[in-house]
């Protein structure tokens, strides 16, 4: 008899399977970040360097334009008292500047100044020129001013708005000759006027003054501009009020004196940039090694 064959069992496919060339390849692209990935990475961190970098150098900026005007406030407050007269050349109404003015109110040309605050009340900064000419009586016709004399600006104070909220029509004033002591501004501190960002149109300053009915309410106030309104001859500088004018509060903005505070925030955007400027290298570096493997 013969011997039968054996038969041997197939064996089960073994999960040790060699990986092939191919299969390294495709798993290593899976595991490198891709081309375009990385040039998005170093573009945005590129960015961010020019962006970090730009706002630092803006509060370098900030904080030298506080230096100059804290210098030139010192310079002004050691001056010797002006006292302005209608003949007063621009040259001497020096900001920041002791000063004092010897005249006559024009009440009839006040202006409020809206949404200025004190104490974190909402009010009003009244202005009202002061002629120099020692008169107090202001004629009916603009034109007649500049035959009159010079007048100043006098920033007098603060008046609380009212609520519900009313026009005014006056604003008590002393009559007669007055002496106003105070500080010489170059102009009248301004606000951000909403409608510069596309918020509503702002109030402005009536064609001619006095105007008819309530007193005028802006915003901000140009002094040349009130010249073309009112038809006066106005000294190129303001007067701001230092002692009590009645029921008006003197209560004004100091000069802004924090100038570490911008080097603080410049160190600060420098150090993101140079952050971004790591990171930027480090993933290059990275990049360019692994696309020569």
């Amino acid at each position: 008899m013969g011997v039968p064959p054996v038969q041997q069992k197939a064996m089960p496919p073994s999960n040790d399977t060699v990986p092939t060339p191919t299969g390294a390849m495709a798993g290593a692209s899976k595991a490198r970040p891709s081309r375009g990935r990385v040039i998005v990475a170093l573009v945005l961190l590129a960015i961010t360097m020019l962006v970090c970098v730009s706002l630092g150098r803006w509060q370098v900026a900030r904080g030298k334009e506080k230096a100059a005007l804290l210098a030139q406030v010192e310079d002004g407050k050691r001056q010797a008292p002006l006292q302005v007269v209608p003949a007063t050349p621009p040259a001497e109404l020096t900001a920041w500047r002791p000063a004092s003015a010897t005249g006559g109110w024009l009440p009839g040309l006040t202006v409020l100044l809206d949404n200025r605050t004190a104490g974190g009340r909402p009010g009003f900064w009244v202005v009202t020129p002061l002629r120099l000419d020692n008169s107090s009586e202001a004629p009916k016709a603009p034109p007649g001013y500049t035959d009159s004399g010079p007048v100043i600006l006098v920033l007098r104070g603060w008046l609380p708005r009212q609520f519900p909220d009313q026009p005014l029509s006056t604003v008590p004033t002393r009559a007669g000759q007055v002496t106003v002591s105070g500080t010489v501004l170059s102009h009248i501190p301004r606000l951000l006027e909403l409608s510069s960002l596309g918020a509503g149109k702002a109030a402005v300053l009536p064609d001619r003054l006095p105007a008819d009915g309530p007193l005028p309410r802006v915003q901000n106030l140009d002094i040349a501009a009130f010249a073309r309104a009112s038809g006066l001859t106005v000294l190129p500088a303001v007067l701001q009020s230092s002692p009590s004018d009645g029921s008006l509060v003197q209560d004004w903005p100091a000069p802004p004196a924090n100038t570490d505070m911008h080097r603080g925030y410049a160190l600060q955007w420098f150090s993101f940039a140079a952050i971004a400027a790591i990171a930027f290298g480090v993933l290059l570096v990275r990049h360019l090694r692994s696309s020569r493997r």
